[in-house]
C-alpha cells in the first residue's frame, strides 16, 4: 500500500490540487494574494523537478517530492535565480504548508514529509532602515508634472502613499468608494490578511483627491488611481512611475542619489516622520497596519536624532570598571575560544 501511494503520479497530482482547492480556498479561505504566491512557488518547483528528475509535472509522484529535491530547489533559487534569502524563505513556507497538509492526508508518507518539514528557514542579516528626510520627501512629492494626466495621478499617488504609509498592494486597491471627503476626510485600506483600517488624510491630500475626481468620470467601484486603460495599476507600474519621479526630483535634490527608493521607502519615511513628531509607537503600528508594535521598532533603530538625545541626557560613569577574570581553568579555556 505504501509503495503504491508513493509511486502513483495521480496521487501526488490529486493531493496538490486538493491542497489549493480544499485546504487553501475552502477550509482556510486565504486571500487571492496568498494563493497566487503559493501557486508561483509550485510552478517553479515543478519546472525545476522536471529538469532535475526528467519527469513532466503530471508524472511526478509523492516519492519524488522529498527533502533532497526541496533543498536542491532552494539552492537553485538563491544561486541561479539570484533570489534573496527572504524570497527563499517565503517559497519554503509554501512548501512547508503543503507538506503539513500531505501529512494529514497521507500518513504513509509521513517519513518523507517530516524530512521536508525539518528544513529550517535561513537566517539573514536585517539592515537598518534608510529613510528619506522631510526635504527629500518634499522634493519627491513635487516632482511629477501636474500639467499632464499621468503627472496629476502620480502626484496623488505619492501624496497618498506618504500620507497613509500604505503598502503598494493597499494603494492600488483603493476604490473611489473607499474615500470619504465630507467631515473628517479619510481613506479605507485593505491590508494583509484581509484586515481593513481607516487612515485620516491631510487637507492638502483631500484637496488633491477632490480636484482629481472633478477631472475624472470614475464610478464608486472603480480604482481611485487607474492606469491609462482605466484598470487597476500594477506593482511594476507604480515602481516605474516612482522611478520617473525620483529621476526628476534628484535634479533638484541631489541627496536622493544616496538612497535606493522604492514604494516601500515612502512607507518607511511616513513611519519615521511620525515617530520624530512624537507619535507613540503603538499608534504608528496601527497607522501602518502592523500586527505587532514590535515590527515598528525598526524605525526607532533608524532614528539617529532620538539616539543622540538619549546620549545627551546621559553622562559617562566615572567609576573605573575591572574585567572579571575566571579562576577556573575550564572557564579560562572557554573564554579564549
Amino acid at each position: 500500500m505504501t509503495n503504491k501511494l508513493l509511486s502513483r503520479p495521480s496521487e501526488f497530482s490529486s493531493l496538490l490540487q486538493r491542497f489549493f482547492v480544499d485546504r487553501l480556498s475552502t477550509q482556510k479561505n486565504v486571500s487571492p494574494a496568498t494563493i497566487a504566491a503559493y501557486r508561483d512557488t509550485f510552478r517553479l518547483l515543478l519546472r525545476y523537478a522536471e529538469q532535475r528528475i526528467g519527469k513532466v509535472p503530471s508524472k511526478l509522484t509523492l516519492g519524488d517530492f522529498n527533502a533532497n529535491l526541496v533543498l536542491a530547489f532552494l539552492d537553485f533559487l538563491e544561486k541561479e535565480r539570484k533570489n534573496s534569502i527572504r524570497s527563499r524563505n517565503a517559497r519554503l513556507a509554501a512548501v512547508h504548508s503543503f507538506a503539513k497538509y500531505a501529512c494529514l492526508q497521507c500518513p504513509q508518507a509521513m517519513n518523507i514529509l517530516q524530512q521536508i518539514l525539518a528544513i529550517p528557514m535561513k537566517r539573514f542579516e536585517k539592515p537598518l532602515v534608510s529613510c528619506l528626510s522631510r526635504d527629500e520627501m518634499q522634493a519627491l512629492l513635487s516632482a511629477p508634472d501636474s500639467s499632464t494626466w499621468c503627472g496629476l495621478r502620480d502626484r496623488l499617488l505619492l501624496a497618498i502613499l506618504y500620507n497613509t504609509g500604505a503598502r503598494v498592494s493597499e494603494v492600488i486597491g483603493i476604490r473611489v468608494s473607499d474615500v470619504t471627503l465630507e467631515g473628517s476626510a479619510c481613506i479605507r485600506l485593505r491590508g494583509k490578511g484581509r484586515k481593513q483600517r481607516t487612515i485620516p488624510i491631510w487637507k492638502s491630500t483631500a484637496s488633491e483627491i477632490r480636484s482629481w475626481l472633478k477631472l475624472q468620470s470614475l464610478k464608486p467601484d472603480q480604482p481611485l488611481l487607474p492606469n491609462r486603460d482605466g484598470t487597476t495599476m500594477t506593482r511594476s507600474n507604480v515602481a516605474e512611475r516612482l522611478a520617473i519621479a525620483v529621476l526628476k526630483a534628484t535634479r533638484q535634490c541631489p541627496q536622493l542619489k544616496a538612497h535606493r527608493i522604492t514604494p516601500h521607502s515612502i512607507r518607511h519615511a511616513t513611519a519615521l516622520h511620525l515617530l520624530q513628531s512624537g507619535i507613540d509607537i503603538t499608534v504608528i503600528a496601527l497607522w501602518l497596519g502592523h500586527e505587532s508594535p514590535t515590527t515598528t521598532h525598526i524605525y526607532v533603530e533608524a532614528d539617529m536624532a532620538m539616539k543622540e538625545r538619549v546620549l545627551a541626557a546621559t553622562s559617562p560613569v566615572k567609576t573605573k570598571r575591572t574585567r572579571f577574570k575566571p579562576s577556573d581553568s575550564l572557564l579560562s579555556f572557554l573564554e579564549k575560544l
